[in-house]
């Protein structure tokens, strides 16, 4: 039987203070159940709203590519830097020690390599893997204006349903082929229709111009793909720029790892992102790091 309460304190109800009751920091995701938003703030840090995410899921189609032929060796010095790690569970199980406490979001879809039509993926994972993985989100490729189109949007709805009925997130990510132009109309289809079709967020690719309206028209999160290595203050003022512009954060990879000081680089990133560094300041300190790097 359970103890009866006498304690003779009189008890505290708090009648006079209205029960809380806070909106969920990013932007479309109130409505969703708890563990959705528990699985996004592993992803999101809650106090800026913003991520920094390193993508490093390049080998699921292109192999061991410049910067990522020993994972081990360039990759495991930044996971103290990254606010979540996008990869494949091929490198997660293998690489990435299990005591990593951040947001994991993991590759679901894949199929061909770079010797084929890249917008001809499934779904490579199932949704038992991810559970088992305790991942914070589930990645899909979606190539709207691809030879492919109808098959990778079928594959996002089936993850979509998957990820709902366990309360995993889906990032929808807008892959661009050779032959779109990478303008803010087609960035504004492209994610639109993946936010309308169910995805939690959205990572694409920033356009200089009305990007704003890229993110005002999208009804949930935007994160902004790194895409081909540039110069380190090109990359900070591309996410000066997008975070500026209403992005919630950056999924950078090339731009990280391949920089002359990788470490360095994540730091800088952070800057920006998190703590709103213009990009000659961020630049300025990556300059310093990466001599405090050199000369230890």
């Amino acid at each position: 039987m359970p103890e009866v309460d006498e304690s003779e304190k009189e008890k505290q109800f708090y009648v006079d203070v209205p029960a809380k009751s806070k909106a969920f920091f990013l932007k479309g995701c109130n409505s969703l159940d708890w563990g959705m938003k528990n699985r996004l703030s592993r992803i999101f840090n809650p106090r800026s709203g913003k991520t920094v995410m390193l993508a490093i899921d390049h080998g699921y189609f292109q192999g061991p590519t410049t910067g990522l032929e020993r994972v081990d060796v360039t990759i495991l010095p930044l996971l103290q830097y990254a606010d979540t790690l996008m990869l494949t569970r091929g490198i997660l199980r293998t690489i990435i020690p299990p005591t990593y406490d951040k947001g994991i979001v993991l590759r679901a879809s894949g199929g061909p390599s770079i010797l084929n039509e890249l917008s001809n993926e499934q779904i490579a994972i199932d949704i038992d893997e991810a559970i088992r993985l305790n991942v914070s989100a589930m990645a899909v490729q979606v190539f709207i204006g691809g030879q492919f189109e109808t098959q990778s949007v079928h594959n996002m709805t089936r993850l979509v349903d998957m990820g709902n009925r366990y309360g995993i997130p889906v990032l929808g990510v807008t892959a661009v082929g050779k032959e779109m132009a990478r303008d803010a109309k087609y960035m504004r289809l492209a994610s639109r229709i993946i936010a309308e079709l169910g995805v939690t967020y959205v990572k694409t690719y920033y356009v200089p111009e009305d990007f704003d309206t890229v993110v005002a028209s999208c009804p949930v999160p935007i994160v902004i793909a790194g895409g081909k290595k540039m110069p380190e203050l090109d990359a900070l003022t591309m996410a000066y720029n997008a975070i500026r512009d209403g992005a919630a954060g950056v999924d950078m990879g090339r731009n990280i790892f391949q920089s002359e000081a990788p470490v360095a680089m994540i730091k800088a990133i952070r800057r920006v992102v998190h703590e709103g560094d213009k990009p000659k300041e961020a630049y300025d300190f990556f300059l310093a790091e990466k001599n405090k790097t050199m000369k230890g």
